[in-house]
C-alpha cells in the first residue's frame, strides 16, 4: 500500500462540508470525513440529516468519534463511503459493529486514542482492515500533536507488520517528515490542508514530503 495525503472533513455546517468536499474532491484520492456526537466526544458535527440525500463518487471513508456508529451506518452507505472507522473506546459490542460493516459491504477501521495501548485492542487488529492511531485527543480540529504516539505505532508495526495503518491529528509540514518515515499508510491531515488558502497546492506539498 502507497502512503498517501488523506484531507479530513471536520466542520457542523452542512454548506461548508458540501464546499470542503468538492473543494477535496478536486485533488485528492480518499478523502477522510470527520463525524462528532457531543456525546463520545465534546464537540459537535454536521447531522446525519445533513448527509441524507448526498451521494459521492469519491473513495470517502467515515471517521466516528460517536457513541453508537450503528446509528451512522445507512446514512454513509447510500453516501457511498468505502470504509468506517469507528472507536476502540465505546462501551458497544465492538465485534458486532464490526459484523454489521461488514455485512454491508464496507471496510473496517479501528481509531484508537492516544492512552489506548496496543495490548488494550490487539485481539480486534485481524478483524479490522486498518488501524488508525490518534495522534491528538480526538473532538478538536487543529488539536496538539501528541509525539509519544509515534512510538506507539513503531511498536505496533513490529508485532502487526503487514496491517495497514493511519495517522490522525496535529499533522503539519513541520512533523511530516517524521511522521511518514515509520511507513504510515494513510496520514490524515486536516487544518493544514483544507484551512490553508490554496487547499489543493497544501496537499501536494504534503504529498511531495513523504515521497522524497
Amino acid at each position: 500500500m502507497m502512503m498517501r495525503v488523506v484531507p479530513a472533513i471536520l466542520t457542523d455546517k452542512k454548506e461548508e462540508f458540501l464546499r470542503l468536499l468538492k473543494t477535496a474532491e478536486g485533488f485528492a484520492e480518499q478523502i477522510q470525513i470527520d463525524i462528532m456526537d457531543g456525546k463520545f466526544v465534546p464537540s459537535q458535527s454536521i447531522l446525519k440529516q445533513d448527509l441524507q440525500d448526498l451521494s459521492s463518487l469519491s473513495f470517502t471513508e467515515a471517521h466516528l468519534m460517536v457513541e453508537d456508529p450503528l446509528d451512522w451506518l445507512d446514512v454513509f452507505h447510500k453516501f457511498g463511503s468505502k470504509r468506517i472507522i469507528f472507536h476502540f473506546e465505546i462501551k458497544n459490542d465492538r465485534q458486532k459493529i464490526i459484523s454489521r460493516i461488514r455485512s454491508i459491504g464496507l471496510e473496517v477501521g479501528l481509531a484508537v486514542n492516544p492512552e489506548t495501548q496496543i495490548e488494550d485492542f490487539s485481539f480486534l487488529v485481524n478483524s479490522v482492515d486498518t488501524v488508525l492511531f490518534m495522534s491528538v485527543i480526538p473532538g478538536f480540529y487543529g488539536s496538539k500533536f501528541i509525539p509519544e504516539v509515534l512510538t506507539k505505532i513503531k511498536e505496533f508495526k513490529k508485532s502487526f507488520p503487514g496491517k495497514p495503518i493511519g495517522i490522525d491529528g496535529g499533522i503539519k509540514l513541520s512533523n511530516i517528515k517524521e511522521v511518514s518515515s515509520l511507513g504510515i499508510d494513510s496520514i490524515c491531515v486536516g487544518s493544514a490542508i483544507l484551512k490553508s488558502e490554496n487547499p489543493a497546492q497544501a496537499h501536494k506539498t504534503f504529498t511531495q514530503l513523504i515521497n522524497t
